[in-house]
């Protein structure tokens, strides 16, 4: 079994220039990603999330530092990396509106320099796979958003790659649609010899289908670990969910300590963090005394988007 890395990232940088302005969307970002593996970037919106994945797909080269995917250079192997990855992602429209699903999917497949006929037999089997077969002669202008995200994924599996980039490939989906890619997804990267690179601020996502997750914010690594080991580093802290009526405004806790969600009802979700149990009752009392009433409250254990908010300093998008 190889064991050298599916990707590899040393102090990999890329600035931009806005004017007068330069913004570094990455900055120094050094990880490998392992053969076989399910990985996660997980920002929010232009944290270098996308920026990271285009330098790996060899569509923006690195301002400075080195990449490399399936151990060829980005830059210097470019041709060579191109052969073994492909690239998805989310809300794209691609192919030409006045061909079929089917007649789409044969084009590329010609542009990966698959043959014909093992390209067709391809692509009625991921049509199938996708519920999509009844709608194989069916414009691609008349296909409904779900219906074009599935068709960029099976386009983006024809050419079996090695190294699959991911975009926020639900991104816009309904859930059935998005559960689907999903659970695919997942049975696809089981075959062992492939590796998927997922870019995402959705955090189901990212946690039900990554093996490892590095959270990245203004183009810097901020922490590389499993979906529990982030999780763990929520800290000795303590959750709690309340649903509050009547809420008035903030009630007196830290900024960062208490996210408020409205409804339009008039109902009130609030996530608390606290340092100990023994601070809830005074925080009850509060709301009491500022008119709230307590609609429902339970403890809970630590997620995902806690040790993002704890990493980050912000809530994800």
């Amino acid at each position: 079994m190889d064991t050298q890395p599916a990707v590899k990232t040393v102090d990999l940088s890329r600035r931009f220039r806005r004017g007068r302005e330069v913004v570094d969307a990455l900055n120094g970002v050094s990880l490998e990603i392992r053969r076989g593996e399910f990985f996660g970037v997980l920002g929010r919106n232009g944290a270098g999330k996308t920026t990271f994945l285009r330098i790996l797909a060899t569509l923006l080269h690195p301002s400075s530092g080195q990449a490399q995917v399936g151990g060829h250079d980005v830059v210097a192997e470019g041709h060579r990396v191109r052969q073994i990855i492909n690239l998805v992602s989310g809300g794209e429209t691609s192919g030409y509106g006045i061909l079929t699903l089917r007649e789409n999917l044969w084009m590329f497949s010609q542009l990966y320099g698959i043959p014909s006929r093992q390209a067709l037999h391809r692509i009625d089997g991921y049509l199938e796979r996708f519920d999509l077969g009844r709608k194989a002669k069916t414009r691609v202008s008349s296909l409904s958003s779900g219906m074009m995200q599935k068709m960029n994924i099976i386009r983006g599996l024809l050419n079996d790659p090695e190294i699959l980039f991911l975009d926020e490939p639900t991104v816009n989906l309904d859930v059935e649609s998005a559960r689907d890619i999903r659970s695919f997804l997942k049975e696809w990267v089981r075959d062992g010899h492939r590796t998927v690179l997922l870019t995402t601020h959705n955090l189901f996502e990212a946690e039900a289908l990554s093996d490892r997750l590095v959270v990245i914010e203004s183009g810097r690594v901020m922490a590389l670990a499993t979906p529990a080991e982030l999780k763990a580093m929520s800290g000795s802290e303590i959750f709690y969910e309340l649903t509050v009526r009547d809420l008035p405004g903030p009630f007196g806790l830290p900024d960062g300590q208490a996210e408020i969600r409205s409804r339009s009802d008039g109902v009130c979700l609030i996530n608390v963090r606290l340092e100990d149990d023994a601070q809830l009752p005074p925080l009850l009392q509060l709301l009491a005394t500022q008119g709230a009433s307590l609609v429902w409250l339970r403890k809970r254990e630590p997620t995902l988007e806690d040790a993002f908010v704890r990493l980050v300093g912000k809530a994800i998008d």
